[in-house]
């Protein structure tokens, strides 16, 4: 596996000499760093479930809710997955699905389908529009269900005390609407703490942060996050409960019937 070296920035003695050497840091893989932080932020466990709360604000400070259920399952570990989320407040959102079908072959486009109750239909969301508002929320539909490692060229900036600061680059910028994206990953979790994203002119537009942390199950587990328009002011922020992993979920679970037929004895 190719690996990549940082030369650190250098401490000045206290003479402030320019001739100080800079400390040349110890070599870090960056391709495992990134798998690891992969697997840290979405293949904890075989499958998992938890129950969301998500609280959008916006730039003028109103307030609205969404409560879902999401329930997710591991074809293969750092692999495909299934995802399902389910909807259960407010009364204008109940019983919408939101239903994934995840491939890391870069090749082959993700499948994602929003049912809509009222209206009784399955809506596919195209791979167009995976960077765009997930229920009117600053997340997007790729934050839900994850963006591949594979669509972004990876180098290390920075080796810290506690994080490992990557600089990601998209390989399709004409796919995507930032230019690059900097990672605080922490040593110990490996889970991304800060993403920041930015334009072509270096404005810091998008942040998604790791609030809170929590051991569950032997899994380091994100149980609060935040995504800010840096722009604007507003922001969302998620909260995670009832947290469990490896419950043994079947492909029924994430099949096309469960948009309509929700499987009730995972939901309640």
């Amino acid at each position: 596996m190719k690996k990549y070296s940082l030369l650190a920035t250098g401490l000045l003695l206290l003479s402030h000499s320019l001739a100080a050497p800079l400390a040349l840091a110890a070599e870090v893989d960056v391709d495992a760093l990134i798998q690891e932080a992969e697997r840290a932020s979405y293949y904890s466990g075989n499958d998992g479930r938890s129950d969301a709360r998500m609280m959008i604000v916006d730039n003028q400070g109103r307030k609205q809710l969404r409560q879902f259920t999401i329930l997710r399952r591991d074809v293969s570990d750092n692999g495909d997955q299934q995802m399902m989320v389910f909807f259960s407040r407010p009364s204008d959102v109940k019983d919408t699905v939101f239903r994934v079908e995840k491939h890391v072959d870069v090749s082959v486009d993700d499948d994602r389908w929003l049912y809509l109750p009222a209206l009784d239909l399955v809506k596919r969301i195209s791979a167009g529009d995976k960077r765009t508002s997930f229920v009117g929320s600053h997340f997007y539909y790729e934050d839900v269900s994850g963006r591949a490692i594979s669509e972004d060229t990876f180098v290390l900036q920075s080796d810290e005390a506690d994080a490992y600061v990557l600089k990601a680059t998209p390989k399709a910028p004409d796919t995507v609407e930032f230019t690059y994206y900097v990672v605080r990953i922490n040593k110990t979790t490996k889970l991304p703490m800060e993403i920041n994203f930015f334009k072509a002119n270096g404005d810091n537009y998008r942040r998604v942060e790791a609030i809170k942390i929590e051991d569950i199950q032997g899994h380091p587990t994100v149980v609060r996050s935040k995504v800010s328009d840096l722009q604007t002011g507003g922001y969302t922020l998620m909260e995670f409960r009832n947290i469990t992993y490896d419950l043994g979920l079947d492909d029924d679970v994430f099949s096309e019937r469960s948009l309509r037929n929700p499987p009730q004895q995972w939901l309640n």
